[in-house]
């Protein structure tokens, strides 16, 4: 009996081990591309940025006179040549009609990113480490940081102490803890090293908030974003009517929301 109750423990220890220590690799699901991969986007500038033990592969478009900068932070999948050359914003066609310039760079492991994530307080420091490297060059211009899933958590944070004129939330999440519950409820809430809390940042964004969430979203229920309107100060949030997770990016309401909202700053 002792040694069945013996067994079941260090099972359960194994389990609590597996979780804590490799549970980046059940968020996180990086697309490296080779390091001579080329984008080839017009007016598109190839970035690297150098931070702590990595470098960071980044896209900026830059126009000859725009109305401000697009800072985004992708979702938790794919790469930039996904993302920046995607559908999404049919290339950076969008950006180029609505006269913003777009910043995104791909996290560690991503793309032509080095390295590999290894904490939350990493993953924020280099959100931080790009943010100043191109936000100076948009004194006097428009600010807009969007983050996409994954991004949402990040991006609130970001602009809890920048304070930029918009800030754009698609599939926002309450908390990883929050979804943690409902794919792994049995799992302790002390195991989560990735917390990621949006509902702490976003009371703090002085400035206007969208959320923009699909009613069928299967991965982030659109509650999480229904909660995190009522926290924050001067948030608007779109459903979109019959969208999933995977094709938000699909429905027209999508891109009128944002289209609208940045021609309004």
């Amino acid at each position: 009996m002792l040694s069945a109750i013996a067994c079941i423990l260090a099972a359960l220890g194994a389990l609590v081990a597996v979780l804590y220590w490799r549970q980046g690799r059940l968020l996180f699901f990086p697309e490296p591309l080779p390091p001579d991969y080329r984008f080839d986007l017009p007016g598109v500038a190839e970035v690297s940025l150098a931070v702590d033990g990595a470098v960071l592969s980044a896209l900026h478009l830059r126009l000859p006179d725009p109305k401000g900068l697009v800072f985004l932070l992708h979702g938790n999948s794919g790469n930039l040549a996904n993302w920046f050359e995607g559908r999404e914003f049919e290339g950076t066609d969008f950006y180029r009609r609505a006269n913003y310039d777009l910043f995104m760079f791909d996290y560690r492991g991503y793309g032509k990113s080095t390295g590999r994530i290894s904490g939350e307080v990493q993953l924020r420091a280099d959100v931080d480490a790009a943010w100043e490297h191109v936000a100076p060059l948009y004194q006097g211009r428009r600010k807009v940081i969007f983050g996409r899933s994954l991004g949402t958590g990040l991006a609130v944070r970001l602009a809890a102490r920048v304070r930029p004129d918009l800030t754009i939330l698609a599939s926002a999440y309450w908390s990883m803890v929050e979804l943690a519950r409902i794919y792994y409820p049995l799992a302790p809430n002390f195991l989560m090293r990735y917390r990621l809390e949006t509902f702490r940042d976003i009371a703090s964004i002085d400035g206007p908030v969208l959320l923009l969430h699909g009613d069928r979203d299967e991965l982030i229920p659109v509650a999480h974003s229904v909660r995190l309107q009522a926290l924050a100060r001067a948030a608007r949030l779109v459903r979109i009517d019959g969208a999933s997770h995977s094709d938000l990016d699909e429905f027209a309401k999508y891109r009128e929301a944002i289209g609208e909202s940045l021609a309004c700053l």
